[in-house]
């Protein structure tokens, strides 16, 4: 039914409110562009239910005080006031405050509520995007230091995703380098034979361990590994079937690690996979004017970005990781057509990716490039660092988070299943809760904690709903969703709070930040828990009982949906 001028129909959303936002600030200065008005949630019950600042904004370009701005914005929008805003206050410098009915909002809790993706917004749709997340070095095994780089990068792979991107999640290995004419030399003479006949990652790591240990001080041996790696280089079929052996060892015990954290590739394309492109990229360095010879190599000067050079060939004809990536987004936009390309790494390489990215900008490609950095990772204080002697195995992090979490569920009648779900959720948590730029510190503790902000705090929230709605399966209670009230300001409140699930996902993958997302989540399930303790549900009337219902059923599917995009699995029962 239609309920004003701005073709409003129920349901629609908030952008409807922007709509009449909009025209409120075009009728009131015409001569000026206002698409960007945007209506707010309020940060406070007091100022209503939504905010719009932009008469603040507007100051500036207009040469008016703002709330001069804002009081001729408000004489426009009460002209064309629609039904759904129950009032609109003018405060303070400039604020435009809007509180909306309960039947509007009961109509937006039914679109979501009916709506295939949450009303998750599908701005994804029709293209692409290319992830570059993980990227473990083959031959060593995946230690706590991986972990951010994986699991970011898997929640930013799985919010693409969820708004209809079409994701290719691609892990980067490093599987070609100087590494491997080391790792080649000492498989061949620092490993028994049955642990060549039963390799394994960590009889690989093991033997380049040793082989590095003694290229240090045995020239005669560094010799040895420079001409394995020339073969390899050279194709020399005994040491291309070697690598080859090493690779595929080393993505099945990746692939191990990824089936517990519930991580998925769609390619797995290293280092190696570019060798053929690069002679191409630096003749086309060359050719556009941007490489230039310099002490035997060929360099890339940065002048203009007041950044150190870059070399893309080394005095000896060989390539390096600069190179590399060029020839990684030729691939890319040639393979793929993305219309973006997201990189997933840790924040010393923010110089490296400065870099790159002007340079292809320079060549000519239009794909958007971004690279989210984030924080190293800490442990009990201390850097993690062979040196400091806490270097944990990925392994051996989820086994201990697999141990502890089953001393707090076994007193529930938890398994070793449920075990798993609480205690890889909280590791992700604990890293996703934070902004991906900052440093983390990892605890045990917070991490496993049923209370605060934490993964099992989060679990248990909607263990508790499932458990609520079988309650009220067994007396013949169900939800209504077609019948939402909100007789209260906590359920208004609660109401308002899953409205921004949707947007909130948008502006998580805007930023490149599940944190973003990991907040929303906490804040909403304070609001529910707020919710229940006010609200009784079960021994309301009917009618009432059933609405609540509805709101609660509605909070466990935002929920659960919402800890599915940052790759945690939600029990039932805890």
């Amino acid at each position: 039914m239609r309920k004003s001028d701005y073709g409003i129909i129920f349901p629609m959303d908030e952008k409807s409110i922007e709509s009449w936002l909009r025209d409120g600030f075009s009728a009131a200065f015409p001569e000026s562009d206002f698409s960007h008005v945007r209506a707010l949630p309020a940060t406070d019950a007091k100022f209503g239910d939504f905010q719009c600042n932009d008469a603040l904004a507007a100051a500036k370009t207009l040469r008016q005080p703002p709330r001069k701005i804002a009081e001729a914005v408000y004489a426009k929008l009460k002209e064309s006031q629609p039904p759904f805003v129950e009032k609109l206050e003018l405060a303070g410098p400039g604020f435009l405050n809007i509180t909306v009915s309960a039947d509007w909002l009961a109509a937006q809790l039914r679109a979501i509520s009916e709506s295939a993706h949450l009303n998750i917004p599908q701005t994804g749709i029709g293209k692409k995007v290319v992830i570059d997340y993980s990227s473990p070095n083959a031959a060593k095994q995946m230690h706590i230091g991986h972990i951010r780089s994986t699991v970011i990068g898997n929640a930013i792979d799985r919010i693409y995703r969820a708004l209809g991107y079409d994701v290719i999640a691609d892990n980067h290995l490093g599987d070609w380098g100087t590494q491997f004419g080391i790792l080649i030399k000492g498989y061949r003479e620092c490993l028994t034979q049955d642990e060549r006949d039963n390799l394994t990652v960590a009889n690989l790591e093991k033997c380049y361990v040793l082989s590095a240990g003694r290229a240090k001080t045995d020239e005669a041996w560094k010799n040895a590994c420079r001409e394995e790696l020339v073969r390899l280089q050279q194709g020399d079929a005994e040491d291309v079937t070697l690598w080859k052996r090493f690779i595929e060892i080393s993505i099945a015990e990746f692939d191990r690690m990824y089936a517990k954290l519930g991580v998925k590739f769609d390619t797995y394309r290293g280092e190696s996979y570019y060798n053929d492109l690069m002679p191409g990229v630096v003749e086309q360095l060359k050719k556009a004017g941007l490489a230039e010879p310099s002490e035997g190599a060929l360099i890339v000067r940065f002048d203009a970005e007041n950044l150190p050079v870059a070399i893309v060939q080394k005095s000896d004809g060989g390539f390096n990781y600069t190179t590399s990536d060029i020839a990684c987004v030729e691939s890319r936009v040639k393979d793929y057509a993305p219309e973006r390309i997201i990189y997933v790494t840790d924040d010393r390489q923010q110089l490296h990716f400065r870099q790159f990215f002007i340079i292809c900008a320079k060549l000519g490609y239009t794909t958007k490039l971004v690279h989210v950095p984030f924080g190293l990772m800490s442990y009990g204080g201390k850097a993690i660092s062979t040196r400091e002697g806490n270097l944990i195995k990925l392994d051996d992090l989820l086994a201990e988070a697999v141990r502890r979490s089953l001393d707090i569920v076994r007193d529930r009648g938890g398994d070793e299943r449920l075990a798993e779900q609480i205690g890889f959720g909280a590791v992700k948590y604990a890293d996703l809760s934070h902004d991906p730029a900052t440093a983390i510190d990892f605890d045990w503790d917070k991490a496993l904690a049923l209370e605060g902000n934490s993964g099992p705090y989060l679990q248990y929230a909607y263990a508790r709903v499932c458990s609520l709605m079988d309650k009220a399966a067994d007396c013949g209670a169900q939800p209504s969703a077609s019948n939402f009230q909100l007789s209260t300001p906590v359920e208004k409140q609660l109401a308002l709070q899953l409205l921004q699930f949707g947007p909130t996902v948008l502006r998580a993958a805007e930023n490149y930040k599940p944190s973003v997302l990991a907040d929303y989540l906490f804040q909403t399930a304070q609001l529910y828990s707020s919710f229940y303790q006010r609200s009784p549900i079960l021994k309301s009337e009917p009618a009432v009982r059933d609405a609540r219902l509805a709101l609660c059923a509605l909070f466990g599917k935002v929920l659960a949906k919402g800890l599915s995009l940052l790759g945690i699995e939600t029990p039932t029962r805890i």
